[in-house]
């Protein structure tokens, strides 16, 4: 039996915060208010942030990431084995546009996940908001496994201690796995069904640029992937079959900027050999490819979701175009097996992208009326 979700209007999941919410976490930065107070207005920004994605017709719904500071850095920080830290010079500033704040992971231990993640809690909240019998579906977001492998063994700034920790790759690249496995069971557990890896590792190395760098090291690009898609299958192998866990693959988003460019032509063989439930694609421009790529998507029942519709521009897009372009990909899939989706978050770092928030729930809105006209 097909799965409800992706739903046919879907979305990535961050969102444009709030100015008192900005505030707030100036205000606790400087120590104006504790952890406690910052957290009642989190709560309320995201209780009005519910409200609002109903309101414009989602039947998905996220937290919009308010209680993160970047899309991927919050979560990986709180596994076993992981840090945060401040690099000398990292990868934030090599953004296309606006440099992001220089903070990143690295392993300093043997990586597990914690059953204390505060994540679990964040979901908790949010589906109390979301699911009341509606039809709404909360949806968490956390990022793929395959970024930590990345950070370390393709991205690291020499500060890498993974040699020492983990003498075998294999073992390491285990580890991720097992991590993953874990932490799928404990959404699970927290009552989520709608899981989300987001990934900027795919288009890492489908850019020529980047997979250039990666032979350079001595690798092979090709095998990378190959280890990816294998990490990624490990991680989903024990997936509750009532869980939908779906994969966002973006080629980086902070203030608008952008990393990578390319297809996903090097990368789709391996991509769609994974078994995610959903594959969320950014469509929005050029730097995307076409929709060749697709054609090594098989039927199993998985959906191919066009991120067709930019969150990191204001002006809105034609419906018409919109709609022409899910018609031409139906030439690779289904018009059944396709959603439609933002080709992004709004905001994948606290900052957020440079358009209004009127500007963000007009595209939303427009999502949703063009997936009523085309699936009903």
């Amino acid at each position: 039996m097909a799965k409800p979700f992706p739903a046919h209007a879907d979305i990535v999941g961050s969102y444009l915060r709030p100015s008192y919410l900005h505030q707030a976490r100036r205000d606790f930065a400087s120590g104006a208010i504790d952890k406690a107070a910052l957290t009642a207005i989190e709560d309320r920004a995201i209780t009005e942030l519910v409200e609002n994605q109903k309101a414009a017709g989602l039947k998905v719904i996220t937290d919009g990431e308010f209680r993160r500071a970047f899309w991927h850095i919050d979560f990986l920080e709180n596994l076993n084995g992981v840090e945060g830290y401040v690099p000398e010079a990292g990868y934030n500033q090599q953004f296309k546009g606006k440099a992001a704040p220089s903070y990143n992971i690295r392993v300093n231990g043997k990586i597990s996940f914690n059953a204390e993640h505060p994540f679990l809690n964040h979901f908790a909240f949010l589906q109390k908001l979301a699911e009341n019998g509606d039809g709404s579906v909360a949806k968490a977001t956390i990022p793929s496994p395959t970024m930590i492998l990345r950070q370390e063994l393709l991205a690291n700034d020499g500060s890498s201690s993974l040699q020492a920790i983990y003498p075998s790759l294999d073992e390491f690249y285990a580890d991720l796995a097992a991590t993953y496995r874990d932490a799928v069971k404990a959404f699970y557990a927290a009552g989520c069904r709608y899981l989300q890896f987001d990934d900027t590792n795919w288009a890492f190395l489908a850019d020529a640029t980047k997979q250039q760098e990666i032979k350079d090291k001595g690798l092979d690009p090709q095998e990378i992937a190959t280890i990816c898609a294998r990490i990624i299958n490990e991680s989903l192998a024990e997936k509750p079959a009532d869980m939908v866990i779906t994969t966002h693959i973006c080629r980086g988003n902070h203030a608008s900027s952008w990393l990578f460019s390319g297809g996903y032509e090097p990368v789709a063989e391996q991509l769609f050999s994974t078994a995610y439930d959903g594959f969320f694609l950014e469509y929005d421009n050029d730097r995307s490819g076409d929709f060749a790529p697709l054609r090594h998507w098989s039927n199993n029942g998985s959906k191919i979701v066009l991120g067709l519709v930019t969150s990191k521009f204001a002006e809105l897009e034609d419906a018409e175009v919109i709609k022409a372009r899910i018609e031409e990909a139906t030439q690779y899939i289904p018009l059944e097996n396709l959603c439609l989706s933002p080709q992004c978050g709004f905001a994948s770092t606290e900052e957020g992208n440079k358009v209004s928030e009127e500007a963000q729930w007009n595209k939303i809105k427009l999502i949703c009326a063009i997936a009523e006209e085309v699936w009903g």
